[in-house]
């Protein structure tokens, strides 16, 4: 039998996953961060990015794309509490592309510093998610 953890990952609008799984790998602040089965407690912020999550008995990974928001490590239980979270399979490329270059766009024509502060962090979330979707594209091939 696998050695596994309990695994939450929720957002402001629903559960996104609840189960089991042999590790996870979230995209935390100083860094990805794994964490297997016993691992110590802790809590950090998450960017924008893919969270991995590995299920019991099957070489596949589960695939999250998290806008940001808190990672919580207890034992027996990891929980993800996400700004957004959005199914691996539920993101759509080309909208990706598209809050990309409206991002960049704003970077240019920006009114003050503020804008520019709201679409660099459009612009880093959009990014996170092509990362995303090109790290499901890989996975699934």
């Amino acid at each position: 039998m696998v050695n596994t953890v309990r695994v939450d990952v929720v957002s402001a609008e629903e559960e996104i996953f609840s189960g089991d799984a042999e590790f996870i790998v979230a995209p935390a602040s100083a860094g990805e961060v794994g964490v297997f089965p016993h691992h110590a407690p802790m809590i950090t912020t998450i960017k924008p990015g893919a969270l991995r999550i590995k299920l019991p008995d099957t070489a596949e990974e589960t695939l999250i794309f998290i806008s940001g928001g808190m990672l919580e490590v207890q034992p027996g239980l990891v929980t993800v509490l996400a700004d957004t979270a959005i199914r691996g399979a539920d993101l759509d490329e080309a909208k990706a592309i598209a809050a990309k270059e409206a991002a960049e766009e704003a970077m240019q024509n920006r009114a003050s510093d503020m804008d520019y502060a709201r679409a660099q962090a459009e612009l880093n979330e959009a990014v996170a998610q092509i990362r995303a979707i090109k790290q499901l594209r890989k996975s699934t091939r």
